[in-house]
């Protein structure tokens, strides 16, 4: 659990809210949804449309760090959010300057994913947007999951032929929109690869193409078009508001699928 960060001053007073910078792209779009106004930087990430977690124009709106120590230094944030991997050269940096540091894991479930919200809310100051967005979050959940049917087998597919594995929040979302997660069944961790051979050899009921590598684009996949459609691999990676959209997604894909 992340420690809230407003609670009353010594004093009796309200404590000033948080200046924050984000470090993390997963970070970066549910602090734009909850607390944009402690939000002095995102991650540089979120200026990318190829890895950010939400639109790029609602990124621009805030200022963008590589994630030096000496930019850092120039925003002057109250807390600095980053993920686990954050270089230790960096962290011990910004701990000597005096800036508190929070690091955000991953996470490996819908569950996890919605204490994320409410930690990073909590940590803002602001658990009443947080509670908006995880009841729109939770809202999201129940209008993809579909009516009574068996569950279709669907292999998430990235770049390189990587998977995801069971403990993972794609696998929790897969489950929840009607699918079950082909790569788990077989017993395949995160992070194992399926090669083009085997899913050629044996294939999913549908393959999520989540990547834009060499084998989503084998001329050989083709004969299983009928049953290939894309999946933006961005909605594999993060938490937040990016449930909302990833839950729609799939539940166009399974809605297809009885047309």
């Amino acid at each position: 659990m992340l420690a809230a960060a407003c609670a009353p001053a010594p004093d009796g007073t309200a404590a000033k809210a948080p200046r924050i910078v984000s470090l993390n792209p997963c970070a970066d779009a549910i602090l734009a949804e909850v607390a944009p106004d402690h939000l002095l930087a995102v991650s540089h990430y979120s200026y990318d449309p190829a890895s950010s977690s939400m639109g790029v124009a609602q990124a621009m709106r805030f200022a963008a760090t590589s994630g030096s120590a000496e930019e850092i230094a120039k925003l002057d944030p109250d807390i600095v959010v980053a993920a686990t991997f954050l270089p230790p050269a960096t962290e011990r940096a910004l701990a000597a300057m005096g800036y508190r540091v929070v690091k955000t894991g991953s996470i490996a479930s819908l569950d996890d994913a919605l204490q994320q919200v409410r930690d990073l809310a909590d940590l803002a100051g602001e658990q009443e947007a947080g509670e908006r967005l995880v009841v729109q979050i939770e809202a999201s959940l129940i209008a993809a999951r579909p009516l009574e049917q068996e569950p279709v087998s669907a292999l998430v597919w990235q770049a390189g032929g990587l998977v995801p594995g069971e403990q993972t929040l794609v696998s929790d979302l897969l489950r929840h929109t009607g699918f079950t997660n082909f790569s788990a069944g077989r017993g395949l961790g995160q992070g194992a690869v399926v090669p083009l051979e085997d899913v050629l050899a044996d294939p999913p009921q549908v393959i999520l193409n989540a990547g834009n590598g060499r084998m989503q684009n084998h001329p050989a996949l083709g004969k299983l078009a009928d049953r290939t459609t894309e999946f933006d691999t961005r909605l594999t990676w993060c938490g937040g508001p990016t449930i909302i959209a990833a839950a729609a997604r799939l539940s166009e894909i399974r809605d297809g699928l009885t047309r």
